[in-house]
């Protein structure tokens, strides 16, 4: 009796700035003992919008390489993609991929969007509550991370603590559920994650880099991208439709550009706020994966 082998798929994670997609690139060229046998799905929660291309870092067609990437540009800008909705097309890519006779290769810092495809997770349905969010709305960040955090501390640690969008229903969600979905749990409050069979084998690889290295990253790559348009992007962007209370939403880069644009802060200002931003955001990102046992670190 011969015991079928399961497809394999590369999952590469770790925080913003820390190479993912170098070396998911170069992984892809080499994968399977043959060239160009990988395709990449990008797990980015802001990457899957059109549009938003310099400020989220978003790789290039020369960068590329030849290997084909998936689930870039999927979304408009102007509406909200889900979870669900990423947990959805990836599961499509994975299955295209596989019957092409390609490996998938999972690239990505957005956990939750990972956790959503590896454990395969069936999603907690749970409708807008439109009284509680008229009631939400009105407080500020700081009010809703201290509810979250009597309600959920530990979805608190890795939220987005500057977004009121998420923040509203990381709480709608804890409030309905008893808790929000973490990586690695198999329950969350009164939810059961359910999990379905394990159809392929995942291979986990996290990329770990110094703090003080991952930092200077951080500012080079940021200056890189007010140089190379950042801000002429947001300004396009705005210009096309895309309402400054959503550039807020989307936080990072998007957020800090709304409001200088709107002269509501300087561009040095703007600077120094990003990058603090964006350094507390890898460190969430870290704090979400090192709670995964199943991820094998690499030093950067």
């Amino acid at each position: 009796m011969t015991i079928k082998t399961k497809p394999k798929i590369y999952v590469i994670v770790g925080p913003t700035a820390s190479g993912k997609t170098a070396y998911s690139i170069k992984l892809a060229k080499k994968v399977g003992g043959l060239p160009g046998q990988g395709e990449i799905i990008s797990a980015d929660s802001r990457q899957v919008y059109k549009g938003l291309d310099i400020g989220t870092g978003k790789v290039t067609k020369k960068e590329m390489a030849g290997i084909p990437h998936h689930l870039l540009d999927v979304a408009d800008p102007k509406k909200v993609f889900t979870v669900a909705d990423f947990q959805k097309l990836a599961q499509q890519k994975i299955e295209e991929i596989i019957k092409r006779g390609k490996t998938p290769i999972i690239v990505g810092g957005t956990g939750f969007y990972i956790q959503a495809v590896v454990d395969n997770l069936v999603l907690p349905e749970v409708a807008p509550d439109k009284k509680l969010r008229a009631h939400l709305k009105v407080k500020p960040p700081s009010e809703l991370l201290v509810m979250l955090k009597k309600l959920d501390p530990v979805r608190a640690k890795t939220i987005d603590t500057k977004n009121p969008r998420r923040l509203i229903r990381a709480i709608e969600i804890a409030k309905a559920l008893g808790r929000v979905p973490t990586l690695g749990s198999r329950t969350s409050g009164s939810l059961e994650v359910r999990l379905h069979g394990p159809e392929y084998d995942f291979e986990i690889i996290g990329l770990k880099v110094n703090q003080e290295e991952l930092n200077k990253k951080i500012h080079t790559r940021l200056l890189a991208r007010l140089k190379h348009g950042m801000i002429a992007e947001a300004k396009r962007l705005h210009e096309d439709g895309l309402s400054w209370k959503r550039m807020e939403e989307l936080g990072l880069e998007y957020r800090y550009l709304a409001r200088f644009l709107q002269n509501k802060i300087t561009k040095a200002e703007m600077i120094e706020q990003l990058e603090k931003a964006i350094i507390n955001y890898a460190k969430r990102q870290m704090t979400w994966f090192k709670r995964d046992q199943r991820i094998k670190w690499l030093k950067i």
